[in-house]
């Protein structure tokens, strides 16, 4: 496996030239919600190891995003965790009242997120205008005063701060999230 190709170049903002539809969906619904934001571009950050690799360029954890469902595959849920900490699902299931999660199939990632595994953000609810998926917290990832994540391609990593994330991206998504401690 070759090692990761990160471009050390800190930009402000969205790319110059455009890029996929996802992608720049995702640098509109940061502009809509009047959030400034530096982005590095790297090769496919396919791990948490890979994320690991490019923090060293934005000095912050990259955001864990875990597409997880019930058992019936009825109810999808986005779990945002820092990236070094564990996952339990029933210490999960005993804090939102659900019972037997697991990860959510790929095609019902890429049907309500228009994401792939890997890419997941935040910034994907946008695509989820039926609000079928319960965004999940961690009261961890509110700590740090910068945030970091993908635009919908694990090809970037954005960072913006914190504040901006409670602040002015989830009005804009009109999301209300469930906060839990793991």
């Amino acid at each position: 496996m070759s090692p990761m190709q990160i471009d050390p170049q800190q930009y402000d903002g969205r790319p110059a030239t455009p890029r996929d539809p996802v992608e720049e969906a995702a640098y509109d619904l940061l502009d809509r919600a009047h959030i400034p934001f530096v982005r590095v571009d790297h090769s496919v950050a396919a791990t948490i190891e890979d994320c690991h690799a490019v923090e060293q360029y934005l000095d912050t954890e990259v955001c864990k995003n875990l597409f997880l469902c019930n058992r019936q595959k009825t109810k999808f849920y986005l779990l945002l965790l820092p990236g070094d900490k564990a996952f339990h699902t029933k210490d999960l299931s005993a804090q939102i009242g659900a019972s037997r999660l697991s990860f959510a199939p790929a095609e019902k990632m890429e049907e309500l997120l228009r994401t792939t595994p890997g890419s997941a953000s935040i910034l994907s609810l946008v695509f989820d205008t039926d609000r079928q998926v319960q965004l999940i917290i961690d009261r961890d990832v509110l700590k740090p005063a910068y945030f970091a994540c993908h635009p919908c391609r694990n090809t970037s990593t954005l960072q913006f701060a914190t504040s901006d994330l409670t602040g002015k991206l989830l009005p804009v998504l009109g999301v209300s999230p469930l906060y839990v401690t793991l």
